[in-house]
């Protein structure tokens, strides 16, 4: 169950539906003063402190967002990912210490879509979360819900097939789930097949203007990336690495 000791979210204004941010940390502080921040902000917040208790809240009842710092008692972050990652694509943004990058590339590489070192600013946070909300709406924003909506357009390069208003991609016809972030940077590469693309373009077409990341987050989610449809097909090799120039995609 949430955490009680939090205060809840205000009501969301008229006509609006204001998006659900679940906060999972075992420090209380933390739990309460980004809570506040993020309702200051027009979000929904959900807080848990306690890992077990927020994987069976995420699979029951996914907010839009979940923002879960690393090292927890019981079931730490990575933990949590990994088994939320066996059933859902929910957006997750990491909270870690500067002396955790180990986990940090872990975490990518189990499927994060981002992460924050502490101490981080509210503006910030706020900044990650917004892009990773947009991208998640624009993945999910499927014109063919409408009863007359028309088929979406799909990418089909050689043996995969990528289908941006349903947000699913297949390979020799297999499916492969991909985060939002793991979804558009496939889409950049396989757009232009041999064109190579360099982290920066990578960068620019997974986050917004107002969100920057190094090039350890692109590489692991390429490693991510590879993983998953090497799952499917231990042959893959659709993605190549350049190195000193970046990635291009080749099954054209």
């Amino acid at each position: 169950m949430a955490d009680s000791s939090v205060p809840p979210s205000e009501a969301p204004p008229a006509g609006h539906a204001p998006q659900v941010i679940a906060l999972v940390d075992d420090d209380r502080n933390i739990l309460t003063t980004v809570s506040i921040g993020l309702q200051a902000e027009g979000f929904i917040t959900r807080v848990y402190s306690d890992g077990v208790a927020a994987l069976k809240a995420l699979l029951e009842n996914a907010p839009d967002l979940a923002v879960c710092d690393i090292k927890m008692p019981s079931m730490d972050g990575l933990q949590l990912l990994q088994k939320l990652r066996e059933k859902s694509a929910l957006p997750v943004i990491f909270l870690t210490s500067k002396d955790e990058e180990p986990d940090e590339a872990l975490g990518l590489a189990l499927g994060a879509d981002d992460y924050i070192t502490k101490p981080f600013s509210q503006r910030l946070l706020v900044a990650r979360i917004r892009a990773i909300l947009r991208r998640s709406e624009l993945a999910r924003s499927d014109a063919a819900s409408d009863a007359g909506a028309e088929p979406s357009e799909e990418l089909a390069r050689g043996r995969l097939v990528m289908d941006p208003a349903r947000h699913q991609v297949t390979w020799q016809g297999e499916p492969v789930a991909l985060t939002v972030t793991e979804f558009l940077l496939l889409e950049a590469l396989a757009a232009r097949p041999g064109v190579i693309k360099n982290r920066n373009q990578l960068m620019d077409a997974a986050y917004s203007d107002d969100v920057f990341v190094d090039d350890r987050t692109i590489d692991s989610h390429i490693k991510r990336l590879r993983r998953k449809f090497r799952a499917v097909d231990p042959q893959f090799s659709a993605i190549e690495t350049l190195y000193g120039a970046g990635y291009s995609y080749t099954d054209a």
